[in-house]
């Protein structure tokens, strides 16, 4: 059965920070979408492992390494990439956690932080964006998280950086809508990843969150495959500015 709408065959897609977790499965999910994918991130041997797995399933797959937190490695990198076709999807996933008391949280991490979670999207964004506008068309999808919304204890900076993905999005999407150019957010839940991997071993959390969580569960990674699809895909046409949680209802619930 086809469904055309969500049809990427013929697109090239480039995903940061996805040689593992979230970025992994948005990159496959695209891929079996028919995308061609660009995988991106700073360990080239990571990358191009995860690059090999991906074109063992039979997927068009390449890889390319630079930091997305510097400016100059973004526009050669995109430039890079554009020089062989352009970037018809944009995925800002790159991230990174830190979780600390707010009054002994280091400076030092707070600007990894800000730099890793905020920059990299703004850079990223811009320089893709830039490509896209002569074009007329283009999809970005900006990874939020359900901390775009709702605190947790220790982790006040990444919540602060979540808030301001999820402001960015909107505001891209007001200045580039008219440019035929769709900017969203996809904004995970609770998943299990390897980031994630101790939370889930830790008992006491993980019943807290089920109990917290409609759903009654952690989430899987194949579970954002859908609404990535959706938000890169011609389905979406019409949907700008929108921030899609994928989190079981969390955000639904007090």
């Amino acid at each position: 059965m086809s469904f055309p709408l969500f049809d990427l065959t013929g697109r090239t897609a480039l995903i940061t920070g996805s040689s593992k977790g979230i970025g992994f499965a948005l990159a496959q999910a695209l891929a079996q979408a028919g995308a061609r994918v660009v995988l991106n991130a700073r360990d080239a041997v990571k990358l191009e492992e995860a690059r090999a797995a991906l074109a063992a399933q039979g997927h068009d797959v390449r890889a390319a390494a630079f930091d997305v937190t510097d400016e100059a490695a973004v526009e050669q990198g995109v430039a890079r990439i554009e020089a062989q076709g352009p970037i018809d999807i944009l995925v800002n996933n790159a991230g990174m956690q830190h979780r600390s008391p707010f009054a002994e949280f280091p400076v030092d991490a707070w600007r990894r932080l800000s730099s890793t979670n905020i920059d990299s999207v703004f850079l990223a964004g811009r320089a893709v964006a830039q490509r896209m506008i002569p074009r007329g068309r283009g999809k970005i999808i900006n990874i939020c998280s359900v901390q775009s919304e709702l605190g947790r204890p220790g982790i006040a900076p990444y919540a602060a950086t979540k808030g301001a993905v999820k402001m960015l999005t909107k505001g891209m999407a007001i200045d580039l809508g008219r440019f035929g150019i769709q900017v969203n957010g996809l904004g995970p839940g609770y998943f299990k990843t390897e980031l994630t991997q101790a939370l889930v071993q830790d008992a006491a959390f993980t019943d807290w969150l089920s109990k917290r969580t409609p759903a009654g569960r952690w989430g899987e990674v194949h579970e954002l495959a859908g609404a990535a699809i959706f938000l890169a895909s011609d389905a979406s046409s019409f949907v700008s500015g929108h921030i899609l949680y994928v989190d079981g209802g969390i955000t639904a619930s007090l």
